[in-house]
């Protein structure tokens, strides 16, 4: 049902003209897990660094409606060239040299071994938009490795305060020298009106790699986190909130859709249907979760 009404509403007067932005620093180069449903509807400007001169690829056929591919390192300082360190897990590499001081008691210590350092290209993110054409963000999705902070923060004012959904992998140990770190990301979070809407703390073992016969016999411990955040209501346009309501959808997050119904300003006739399939859906799923939770009893 949900994918039902997220396609309607992504195929009205709102998005023809202005499609979602969605903004992808660190992609995998497959479709980030949370754009599946709505990717053929989108654009999404995606970045990888390599060393040729600056291209802007586009592409119709990647299952977004158009994906444009950036070979640069975003940066948060208006650079051409910037250090990269290649690290013994491309996983690990970053425009920041790793504190191996402070990684040598974690297990996972030998990822960040620099095997190399080179100096790529460099953009920052804004400059990068405006060379392909986009003056705005809807959502932004950064892995870094130690600067989404940074990233984020040196956006212009009117770009970053109108992000309706953005996420971070911030670091909560001593990984690189001079990261952004979990806290500040937090504060950055709730002074930018944003809100918690799923937070994966993610880690390893606290143990020097030398004892390795033990670790199977320890728990992990809080390395990283990956947050998902939505912004604390619209922007004051029909469009910003009918896709907050999207974002909050896709994100499970049925009560804040609601919310954000009831609170509008608009009186729209898309907005009484949504709410009204949204509680059929929510009473639907509330029925079903009590019924097999009867049929668990008696099987028990």
């Amino acid at each position: 049902m949900f994918n039902k009404i997220i396609n309607q509403l992504l195929c009205t007067e709102y998005f023809i003209n202005k499609p979602p932005l969605l903004i992808d620093i660190g992609a995998s180069g497959e479709i980030y897990s949370k754009w599946q449903k709505i990717a053929h509807h989108c654009i999404c400007v995606a970045f990888d660094a390599d060393t040729r001169e600056f291209n802007a690829t586009v592409e119709e056929n990647q299952g977004y409606k158009k994906l444009y591919k950036i070979n640069r390192i975003v940066t948060a300082d208006d650079l051409e060239t910037k250090t990269f360190y290649l690290t013994k897990s491309p996983y690990c590499s970053s425009t920041l040299n790793p504190d191996i001081y402070h990684l040598q008691d974690w297990y996972f210590k030998s990822l960040f071994e620099v095997e190399d350092t080179v100096a790529l290209p460099a953009i920052q993110l804004n400059k990068a938009l405006e060379a392909i054409g986009f003056d705005y963000i809807d959502w932004f999705k950064v892995d870094s490795q130690g600067t989404d902070l940074d990233i984020y923060l040196s956006l212009p004012t009117e770009i970053r305060e109108n992000i309706l959904a953005a996420d971070f992998e911030p670091g909560i140990i001593d990984a690189y020298l001079g990261e952004d770190k979990l806290y500040q990301v937090q504060k950055a979070i709730e002074d930018g009106g944003m809100w918690f809407s799923s937070f994966v703390v993610k880690g390893t073992k606290r143990i020097n790699e030398k004892y390795a016969g033990i670790n199977s016999q320890l728990r992990n411990s809080p390395c990283w986190a990956e947050l998902t955040v939505l912004k604390n209501g619209a922007n004051g346009d029909i469009r910003s909130l009918l896709l907050l309501i999207i974002f909050s959808l896709i994100e499970d997050q049925w009560g804040y859709a609601l919310e954000l119904i009831d609170k509008s300003k608009f009186d729209n006739d898309i907005l009484a249907e949504i709410r009204t399939d949204i509680l059929r859906e929510v009473s639907k799923n509330s029925s079903k979760k009590i019924w097999d939770r009867i049929k668990s009893l008696f099987r028990g």
